[in-house]
């Protein structure tokens, strides 16, 4: 199952260059506007500089935080790899106990981690599951 949490390693590396790229397209598209916003403005009357720098110093921020949540992303999605790898092997209850097995295979999406026991059943890691090295006695 190595190969599936690869895969999802490189989807969020897609993801966060597609955010980068919308950041970017988005940045050029408010350039753009800036530029028309000079060419078109009233001659008798002219935006003062503080006015634009304002506004793009505002884009500025706006486009850092995309990026900062492009990068937290990744960060959150590493540890789901990390803890997806180290689940395989071990005994794993849900948290109303209905269900509970020998983790066999996991699969890591964007929002978290379903384990997949050997009998075939499917369990959402999240609050309230238990984990342990062997079936409790």
């Amino acid at each position: 199952m190595v190969d599936a949490v690869q895969g999802t390693s490189v989807t969020g590396s897609a993801s966060t260059q597609t955010a980068q790229k919308k950041a970017t397209v988005d940045y050029d598209a408010f350039l753009t506007l800036m530029v028309a916003q000079l060419k078109n403005q009233d001659p008798t009357e002219p935006m003062k500089s503080s006015e634009y720098m304002a506004q793009l110093a505002s884009f500025s921020n706006v486009e850092q935080s995309v990026q900062m949540r492009a990068t937290l992303d990744t960060i959150l999605k590493a540890g789901y790899l990390e803890q997806a790898g180290s689940l395989i092997g071990k005994h794993i209850s849900s948290p109303d106990d209905s269900i509970a097995g020998v983790v066999s295979e996991v699969q890591v999406l964007d929002d978290g981690i379903i384990a997949t026991l050997q009998s075939g059943e499917r369990v959402i890691v999240s609050s309230g599951v238990r984990i342990s090295d062997s079936e409790p006695g």
